[in-house]
């Protein structure tokens, strides 16, 4: 799979909560897949990814997901992006990283997240 292919199928991932419209989640994941949140919870294979994603477009409305940059190594894909959501009203944003490590059928099998306040400061200045 090449990195073109790759970051189209994470685009898409990212795009799918946007739209909320996951018809095609079973063709980009892994049935094995292993997701960590960049604040704590994990999930393991479809069953829970579906009970996830169920239980999140009740509770939120994804506003934004935007990719910044893509590092590629191998079948490890770096992803800098920021995301805004509205939880009861309350709309928030922050800058993260994920770690997507892809099959070699180019599937993902894993992907773990990792966030940082999206306000910046420079302290010294």
């Amino acid at each position: 799979m090449s990195m073109n292919e790759k970051e189209a199928v994470i685009k898409e991932y990212f795009d799918m909560w946007v739209l909320r419209d996951f018809k095609n989640i079973y063709n980009i994941f892994n049935c094995d897949i292993y997701y960590s949140e960049c604040y704590g919870p994990e999930y393991q294979g479809f069953s829970e990814i579906h009970q996830w994603i169920d239980k999140m477009l009740k509770e939120q409305e994804v506003i934004e997901w935007t990719i910044k940059r893509f590092i590629h190594q191998g079948n490890t894909v770096v992803v800098e992006w920021f995301f805004k959501d509205k939880v009861q009203d309350k709309i928030s944003g922050f800058d993260g990283v994920s770690i997507i490590e892809f099959t070699e059928n180019g599937t993902i099998k894993s992907i773990k997240e990792f966030s940082s306040e999206a306000l910046h400061t420079t302290p010294f200045r």
